[in-house]
């Protein structure tokens, strides 16, 4: 069965995470991804540890099933091959500053004026337009002007970064899902379209749950550990032996088995605990009353317990045991 971007040829100019996660997930979808590298240099990310005979584990990974050519676009040569490479492909996609490719002659605006059917994406720290366009960007400062590190935490901690990359590779995601849409748009019209994406805009558009909270309320959510602004109980306890797990019993039916299970019934009728609304005001009164129940047994066996209920819980895994787990 042919893949679902087979036939689809896509030149790649970009570096690090964002620009190459985005055209990983493309070329697993089936389209031929040609990297452009600068001469003698490279991608940055071949130069990010750990190495595998020599090579970066990470670069191996983004680029998995793509093609590379070195092409230097200062040069006449490098540009005139990179056009003939821009002439067969249906997709560029470019991560440079906003405005260095029209310097260099190659602006998104006259490849598509030459090549009316291309589509164009521009991956950049905060889009192609508005105030901060010229800034660099990097996760770190995205997380943090896009107001993740407010939120991620606990309450009287510092600001925290997400353990994962998540603004590079929601970015990444974003420009993947563009393509494919101004493709789809391509099929119906016959022409191309320039697709932007930036790595600010992901945290400003996952905080849509915070944001509706604000302008209902004027409430600014902070940092709550593990906890859920509009849930409870709804995060992690630790066990006897130390081990952490998280539970998720907003619901009413999932709350009364939950005391009913930890031999805590007297909860249910705790008018501090009468209704979601209710706990979650109370939440750290209620997680005061749950945490000691949880210490008098191990982890494992409570989250038996909790799944033989019908309520959704895990542990709190290390990444060697999430790439050992069997799903």
């Amino acid at each position: 069965m042919p893949a679902p971007l087979d036939g689809v040829r896509v030149l790649d100019l970009t570096e690090n995470l964002a620009g190459p996660f985005c055209t990983m997930i493309l070329a697993d979808m089936g389209a031929e991804v040609v990297k452009v590298e600068r001469p003698g240099v490279g991608d940055e990310s071949r130069r990010f540890p750990p190495f595998v005979h020599g090579e970066s584990a990470g670069y191996l990974t983004l680029h998995r099933g793509k093609k590379s050519v070195v092409l230097d676009l200062k040069e006449d040569r490098g540009r005139d091959a990179f056009w003939r490479l821009v002439a067969r492909s249906d997709v560029l996609v470019e991560a440079f500053r906003p405005g260095t490719l029209g310097r260099l002659g190659l602006a998104p605006a006259t490849l598509r004026q030459r090549h009316p059917r291309l589509i164009v994406c521009s991956l950049s720290g905060f889009g192609q337009t508005g105030p901060y366009r010229e800034r660099g960007g990097y996760d770190l400062i995205a997380q943090a002007m896009g107001g993740l590190m407010s939120v991620t935490g606990e309450p009287d901690g510092p600001p925290t970064k997400c353990g994962f990359p998540v603004t590079d590779m929601g970015c990444g995601m974003w420009a993947a899902l563009g393509i494919l849409l101004a493709l789809r748009a391509r099929d119906r019209t016959g022409e191309g379209q320039c697709v932007d994406t930036s790595l600010f805009e992901v945290p400003v558009a996952w905080a849509m749950w915070h944001a509706a909270r604000y302008f209902a309320t004027g409430e600014v959510v902070g940092r709550l550990g593990s906890a859920h602004p509009s849930s409870a109980p709804y995060q992690a306890f630790q066990g006897a032996d130390g081990q952490w797990f998280v539970l998720a019993a907003n619901t009413q039916r999932h709350w009364e088995a939950l005391c009913r299970l930890l031999g805590r019934a007297d909860l249910v009728a705790d008018p501090r605990f009468a209704t979601n609304a209710d706990r979650v005001a109370h939440r750290e009164a209620l997680a005061a009353e749950l945490q000691p129940a949880f210490r008098r047994r191990p982890a494992a066996p409570w989250l038996a317990a909790l799944e033989a209920e019908g309520i959704a819980a895990g542990p709190v895994n290390r990444l060697d045991q999430v790439f050992a787990d069997p799903q």
